[in-house]
């Protein structure tokens, strides 16, 4: 038994992802990146909400002015993520995805940062079922990471002679810097909507031991439509993130 919402009992059902997203560039153009899937024809992707990045909460005056009011999440968390995600996710074909950018000098409260985040959802939906179609993943160390994965797509956009990284993308400390070093100008929204309206997901999945938050990400979609046969779902196999990955038993039998 799955998730799966695109079948019941009366027969193939369409399936809308609805995006959180904490950049502008995300904002702007990042049902791009899902091109691979969404090319299957069970699933469409959209930006429903962009918010401010959160952080933990550790200030002790903090703590104690949500215990002594008998929160469990703070106001604007409600605001800007559980409320948008519990309407998008009225219809029982809807899905949310809440990503964010997980910048080098964050990286260490990634734990902390995703609780936030999961708390956020899982006070404003209403039961395990809803729960269960929202999740939270992160781009490490921020989207342009994964660029520098697909040379091909990059040279295309900027006229560069950039070649595939060699290691793992997700341990760029400063992905956005080096694209700034490569191509004098480089403007994040503009630039960074060329090169993802080009971006060949299944390249960048392509090798199993590096982009572990972002292939956890792409296995919690496919398991949300089926596991379709696919490019992209086909290449899931990997390294997963040890934060994220706890969210794919929602579609375990």
């Amino acid at each position: 038994m799955t998730l799966d919402a695109s079948t019941d009992g009366q027969g193939w059902r369409f399936l809308r992802f609805g995006l959180i997203v904490t950049g502008k560039t995300e904002e702007q153009c990042l049902p791009s990146l899902f091109r691979s899937i969404s090319a299957t024809g069970k699933c469409s992707f959209e930006v429903i909400r962009r918010i401010g990045q959160r952080s933990p909460i550790t200030a002790p005056k903090r703590k104690l002015q949500m215990t002594g009011s008998g929160k469990t999440i703070p106001d604007r968390d409600a605001e800007d993520i559980g409320f948008p995600a519990r309407k998008f996710l009225s219809s029982e074909t809807n899905f949310v995805i809440l990503v964010d950018d997980l910048e080098a000098n964050r990286a260490g409260e990634i734990q902390q940062i995703f609780d936030r985040y999961r708390r956020a959802l899982d006070r404003m939906l209403q039961s395990d079922q809803i729960r269960r179609r929202a999740s939270v993943h992160f781009f490490v160390n921020m989207l342009e990471a994964y660029y520098f994965a697909d040379a091909q797509s990059v040279n295309a956009a900027l006229g560069t002679e950039l070649k595939d990284f060699e290691g793992d993308v997700e341990t760029i400390r400063n992905p956005k810097s080096e694209l700034r070093k490569l191509y004098q100008g480089f403007n994040e929204i503009e630039h960074g909507c060329l090169i993802l309206n080009m971006l060949r997901a299944p390249h960048v999945l392509s090798r199993p031991d590096a982009c572990a938050s972002l292939r956890t990400m792409f296995a919690w979609i496919c398991k949300a439509i089926g596991e379709p046969e696919g490019e992209t779902c086909q290449l899931l196999e990997g390294r997963y993130s040890n934060v994220t990955k706890g969210q794919l038993r929602a579609f375990a039998q």
